[in-house]
């Protein structure tokens, strides 16, 4: 048992410094776009990892600032006026997400078809790599973290690709490039074969290169501030401290704040509850996580982060992933992640800020091609296009709008789907000359009852019809009356009918006088 612990900790450990690097411009980023104080993405990053990773049940899930809460918390801040107003509305929030973990609100994560949880994961990887193609050539106008199509500078993510090549930083491009192959090369078998290579992250490699490669080079060609992991640096222990702030309790009747505080405690659940369900499917163990219990963790760390001054977090896919690719295997690297983020920031910032943004867009850029392999679309492929076509329209609609937008119509379409599917194969007929065979193959409802009387229309008179309703266990009432003023004008064409298993047992009961009429079908 100890050699296991062991074994794990130090792979957490290590993951833990990789999660870490990931997280650190993305919080920056999320910050900025969302027009809040740049230490407000880390304190967020820092209360995601630590007090989110301890009250949380999931393993591998990594809490902290998301984008997919930018244009709520800019919205929010711009109406507020005040920073300090806003962050009593994210504490409201997070009563309000504990409160939804009490009443079981986490049961809405069971409701996700799994084909479209694979097609949010596939579609987050693509817009990692769109997104950081940008950053590796040293085009760095858009902030770290976007994940929407529509970007802040004017451009979109494709229109930002096509002016990649009018605006190249060859130095930025180098180390890109440098650092990609690394990431690719630590995946080769050569490399896996030597234990002591293989026991090093290769994100840490890369970022470590990327940094070293950009000290060597002749000064006048290294990369600029602008182009660098860009924390905040404080002279001294007081100053440091003045980052964090508090929330201006005398807001508490306003109603913008509480309006403001519903709408981040939805959006901020939801999209957790989401990534729950994704980080799930990527855990190699498959474990469960218990999504209440992460309600409840998401809210203590929305109150806390709040209450020292930072943005909301939620759980986030991205570095989620980054852990599990890292190596992680239990919530002492989410913990470990957050502990960094809270010790570089106070004592090490000006090491930071030697970090390109290039090396740490080829570690993303690596990230997003094992969420978005060929061969998940290969397999989702062979399932069959009631698993694929939700698949790839969800990939489809997060790509070309945001998250949320994207998980909604791609949940209708695998919905629409399921009742496309079982609308065409609730209900079959065989006919063998003058006998004819009517199944009800599964459940049937009001919207079968076109396709039942399609059937019965062209049976001819002489016929003998057995409708089998046995393995349908609901009825509805419109199918039921459908078969029984069938059966009645039968009988005046000629039509022989005999059923079995259409009974009045199989509806669902409703006090009115058609429903508890007597007539019984095949009793």
């Amino acid at each position: 048992m100890k050699k296991n612990l062991s074994h794990y900790l130090k792979n957490d450990l290590l993951a833990g410094v990789v999660v870490f690097l990931v997280a650190l411009p993305l919080c920056l980023g999320v910050a900025l776009a969302s027009g809040a104080p740049l230490f407000s993405g880390i304190i967020a990053g820092i209360v995601g990892g630590i007090v989110v990773g301890l009250i949380s049940g999931s393993s591998l899930g990594v809490s902290g600032p998301a984008a997919g809460l930018t244009v709520i918390v800019l919205g929010a801040i711009q109406g507020l006026k005040q920073y300090e107003a806003f962050l009593l509305a994210v504490v409201l929030a997070g009563v309000f997400q504990v409160l939804l973990s009490i009443l079981k609100a986490g049961a809405i994560a069971n409701y996700f078809p799994s084909s479209v949880i694979k097609g949010m994961l596939a579609a987050i990887g693509i817009i990692i790599i769109l997104k950081q193609f940008p950053h590796a050539f040293g085009i760095d106008k858009d902030y770290e973290g976007d994940m929407g199509f529509e970007q802040p500078d004017g451009e979109n993510t494709f229109t930002e690709l096509l002016n990649i090549f009018g605006f190249i930083n060859e130095t930025a491009l180098l180390i890109g490039i440098v650092c990609l192959g690394i990431l690719i090369l630590w995946d080769q078998k050569l490399i896996k074969k030597i234990k002591w290579l293989n026991s090093i992250p290769a994100s840490l490699v890369c970022v470590v290169m990327g940094v070293l490669l950009n000290q060597v080079l002749p000064t006048e060609i290294q990369l600029g501030s602008e182009h660098l992991v860009q924390l905040p640096v404080s002279e001294n222990f007081n100053q440091f401290v003045n980052f964090f702030t508090t929330p201006q309790w005398t807001s508490i009747a306003n109603p913008i704040v509480w309006q403001t505080a519903v709408v981040l405690a939805v959006i901020a659940s939801l999209e957790t509850l989401l990534c729950v369900e994704a980080t799930d499917k990527l855990d190699p163990d498959k474990r469960i996580t218990p999504v209440n219990q992460e309600l409840l963790a998401q809210g203590a760390g929305n109150i806390i982060s709040g209450l020292i001054g930072g943005i909301p977090v939620t759980q986030v896919v991205v570095r989620s992933s980054a852990n599990i690719q890292a190596g992680g295997k239990t919530k002492v690297a989410t913990i470990f992640h957050g502990v960094l983020l809270l010790v570089c920031a106070a004592f090490l910032p000006m090491l930071l800020n030697k970090i390109p943004l290039a090396a740490l867009a080829a570690v993303l850029i690596m990230v997003g091609y094992k969420l978005a392999k060929p061969e998940l679309f290969k397999q989702m492929y062979r399932e069959g296009p009631d698993q694929f076509v939700p698949f790839l329209v969800t990939i489809i609609a997060i790509v070309f709008t945001d998250l949320l937008k994207g998980i909604g119509i791609g949940l209708v379409v695998g919905i629409g789907y399921v009742i496309y599917t079982n609308f065409r194969s609730s209900i079959s007929s065989v006919r063998d000359k003058d006998v004819v065979l009517i199944k009800l193959n599964k459940d049937v409802f009001f919207y079968n009852r076109g396709k039942l009387l399609g059937i019965l229309s062209e049976l001819n008179s002489d016929d003998t019809v057995f409708i089998d309703g046995t393995l349908a266990s609901f009825i509805d009432y419109d199918i039921f009356i459908t078969i029984q003023d069938f059966m009645e004008g039968a009988r005046k064409k000629g039509i022989k009918v005999e059923t079995k298993g259409i009974t009045r047992r199989k509806l669902n009961y409703r006090k009115s006088n058609a429903i508890v009429s007597k007539t019984v079908i095949g009793e």
